[in-house]
């Protein structure tokens, strides 16, 4: 197990890291726009436990391997990508669909399984999230005192706690602003519109962004 004072410089650093808005923000942003603040939760779930299987990978030396390689790293950069662009483009198409109540929120067609696994695959494609993995965790890793993978896996948990409760907290606020849109289908349909604009150009940023940025 990682020293209490090595938990508590990593949780400070992650801190940091997740309260500036980045990528994983304006995902769970753009989906709760599109699909209401619940889908956004689940969406948030999805995305954050996609990091689970990147943790472990880096723990146990794969994700060494996905960042020396940079064929293998754009190939799941832009598999990301385009599954982003893929999500914008039919929250556009569908964006006048729906429960138009104006009592209630406006729940997206799509059944919130499906919703968390679109999340799940988002967050699990994300190769910069091992690149960060594998810079930062070794940082706060004892490595005399031995269990050096669950050392990593210990603090990669400590992220993803803090992941969790500042991408839900985006995700409330957007929630807020769009009981207000809700209240009227035109004003649902173009901030759904705008929650797809803001998937698509995301996947074209991180589509065109650095191999190792």
């Amino acid at each position: 197990m990682p020293s209490p004072s090595a938990l508590l410089a990593f949780a400070l650093a992650s801190l940091v890291l997740v309260v500036i808005p980045g990528p994983s923000v304006l995902f769970a942003v753009a989906r709760t726009l599109s699909v209401g603040r619940l889908g956004g939760l689940v969406t948030v779930a999805g995305n954050t436990l996609g990091q689970v299987p990147l943790i472990l990978a880096v723990a146990f030396g794969v994700g060494a391997l996905v960042a020396q390689s940079v064929v293998l790293f754009t190939v799941i950069k832009l598999a990301g990508a385009v599954y982003l662009v893929y999500l914008g483009v039919q929250a556009i198409r569908h964006r006048n669909q729906g429960d138009h109540s104006s009592t209630r929120e406006v729940r997206s067609a799509a059944p919130k399984r499906t919703v968390f696994w679109q999340g799940f695959a988002v967050g699990v494609s994300n190769p910069k999230s091992i690149v960060f993995f594998i810079a930062a965790l070794p940082q706060f890793v004892d490595f005399h005192a031995g269990g050096v993978p669950l050392q990593m896996i210990v603090l990669g948990l400590v992220f993803i706690v803090i992941a969790l409760i500042s991408d839900s907290a985006w995700v409330l606020l957007a929630g807020t602003a769009r009981a207000w849109f809700a209240r009227s289908p035109r004003r649902l349909g173009i901030v759904r519109g705008i929650g797809g604009g803001m998937l698509i150009g995301l996947g074209g940023l991180l589509a065109l962004s650095g191999s190792r940025a």
